[in-house]
């Protein structure tokens, strides 16, 4: 069994050039302050460059994500905007293409330093950029948890002017069953964080067992704090069940169909009738998406039809971007079984 205690992003709102140099020094002291080798955290600090760099010049509402995500062993770093988005993706990808009289660089630089890859871009929808950046040499190389059967990504953002953040977020794999479970602590700040964390605690030491019996661990957990909204999920192959209460949501969206997944009104730790396991049946194709209430419940499913095939982080990112109300943390979960042999 692995389990996944889930990172929180940092965001970087870049308005012009002078902002890049924050992100990129934050990128050098994760790398740092997990004794990277130098030119592995020199990596990682261009490629945050680069992604800040193209958000100045390029994009409207640009923001830099970035998370160290220790499970894996890499720092994930996202840019996402509003806009204009690239006509031409394929053209964009090749060295010595520009926009704006540079050298046209940025693009492939990012994918040649970075492990893994992906971009999405669409006129007048916007674009989202993801890189991941691992040490390739030296004892800080760590072994990445391993999640065969699942595709899964995820998003974490405390609100603007907070460094603790009162959303968090878990998934569970055992072979072809995943668990995953999002709390959203009441209000924000450290003490919001603290409700969230026990959230996790109790959902930790338990994931696979009765999702009732589960979800009452994480109430109790949560008795000595201000309470959460929290959301469980459980999933194998197309059966699902989940419980919780309060304003964490739930979705089953695919390219025909958009299903919530409604839980009864409350808050852990503070007062819940019961847990009712509710079972559901994940459409074909279909992810499961989840997210706190930093985040608008009534956007389009069929607007994000184009990122339901890719890389899950890049829908996540997609939806934080169009979707978070921006005065309360935000997160969204996306997970689906990987299809094919």
């Amino acid at each position: 069994m692995e389990v996944i205690r889930g990172w929180t992003h940092r965001a970087f709102p870049i308005e012009d050039l002078s902002f890049v140099g924050e992100a990129r020094r934050h990128v050098a002291r994760l790398a740092a302050e997990r004794g990277w080798p130098e030119h592995d955290a020199a990596r990682a600090a261009l490629v945050a460059t680069e992604l800040g760099t193209n958000l100045a010049k390029h994009a409207q509402a640009g923001q830099l994500l970035v998370a160290a995500r220790d499970a894996l062993g890499d720092i994930e770093l996202i840019a996402v905007d509003r806009g204009p988005g690239m006509p031409d993706l394929a053209r964009s990808m090749r060295d010595g293409f520009s926009t704006t009289a540079t050298a046209g660089t940025g693009l492939g630089a990012i994918a040649r330093q970075s492990e893994a890859f992906d971009l999405h871009s669409l006129p007048g929808m916007g674009t989202v950029c993801l890189a991941r950046v691992r040490p390739r040499t030296g004892t800080a190389a760590a072994t990445p948890a391993r999640t065969d059967a699942f595709d899964w990504g995820a998003v974490c953002v405390p609100v603007r002017g907070e460094t603790a953040c009162g959303d968090a977020w878990m998934l569970a794999f055992d072979g072809r069953r995943a668990a995953a479970l999002v709390a959203d602590g009441l209000g924000h700040g450290p003490d919001a964080q603290v409700a969230a964390q026990a959230a996790l605690d109790g959902f930790a030491s338990r994931p696979f067992d009765d999702g009732a019996a589960t979800m009452q661990s994480v109430h109790e957990r949560l008795r000595t704090t201000r309470g959460a909204a929290v959301f469980g999920l459980w999933m194998e192959g197309e059966a699902l069940r989940y419980t919780g209460a309060g304003n964490v949501a739930g979705r089953l969206v695919s390219g025909t169909a958009d299903k919530a997944l409604a839980t009864a009104h409350g808050t852990l730790g503070l007062q819940v009738r019961r847990f009712d396991m509710t079972p559901a049946t994940r459409p074909p194709h279909a992810l499961a998406l989840l997210h706190s209430d930093g985040v608008q419940t009534r956007w389009p499913g069929a607007a994000l039809a184009p990122l339901l095939a890719r890389e899950p982080t890049l829908l996540a990112a997609r939806i934080f971007a169009d979707h978070a109300r921006g005065r309360d943390d935000a997160c969204v979960v996306a997970l689906r079984p990987k299809e094919g042999p």
